[in-house]
């Protein structure tokens, strides 16, 4: 009995500070992340001034696991979960040699970014959906992968490589802006707008609620 409850004890503690590693690895990540999009954002702002003076791009911090990026009609927002993960045995990141090579690669911190319409916010509009653009897998050892639309995803046996640097969180969240900005703004049926209710009107509704045409995401997001 007593080899059994060591055992047990073994393994709490070594998955236990596998977890928190890998959390202070992705909170780095997110931290640093933050501080790329605050200079992407100046960046992109004294750029598009000398062309449209009305275009406003703004940075906003939210909470310690949140952060937005507001740019034209399209608001991104990046968040960092506070849960550690893993995935089936059959997920097809966990069938690369990389992954079955070391269980500790086997958990990952998850960052995600989604894509709103900036008017959700500001009237807020709680039934309006927001789409995710792309997921961020983070392990122990800083290695990552990117799952989400094609301008983001990133072939999974390329974890064995992809090591988290500023270089490549820049490229994720200009990907992301780009992938925003394409995701177009698609109007009703002619034939959903021909009632509203009372309650609609009293709560001062859009008569029109266009919604975002929604991106193609992997596969493998949807298990």
């Amino acid at each position: 009995m007593k080899d059994r409850l060591d055992d047990i004890i073994t393994g709490l503690q070594q998955k236990s500070a596998t977890k928190q590693a890998i959390y202070r690895h992705t909170k780095e990540t997110f931290e640093r992340m933050k501080e790329i999009s605050i200079e992407l954002v100046e960046e992109l702002t004294e750029r598009i001034t000398k062309y449209n003076s009305d275009v406003v791009i703004e940075y906003r911090n939210i909470s310690e696991l949140e952060f937005q990026i507001k740019f034209s009609g399209d608001l991104l927002v990046f968040v960092m979960h506070s849960n550690i993960i893993t995935f089936p045995d059959d997920y097809e990141i966990m069938r690369t040699d990389y992954i079955e090579e070391d269980f500790s690669r086997r958990f990952f911190g998850h960052i995600m970014a989604y894509n709103f319409m900036a008017d959700t916010i500001k009237y807020n509009r709680l039934d309006d959906p927001g789409y995710l653009v792309g997921r961020m897998l983070i392990n122990i050892e800083k290695h990552f992968c990117i799952e989400g639309v094609k301008q983001l995803e990133l072939s999974y046996d390329q974890i064995a490589r992809n090591v988290v640097n500023d270089t490549t969180l820049r490229l994720i969240v200009e990907s992301a802006m780009v992938a925003a900005v394409n995701n177009d703004l698609m109007g009703q049926d002619v034939s959903d707008l021909e009632k509203i209710t009372l309650k609609q009107k009293l709560e001062n509704a859009q008569l029109s609620s266009p919604r975002k045409l929604g991106f193609m995401i992997s596969h493998e997001l949807t298990h």
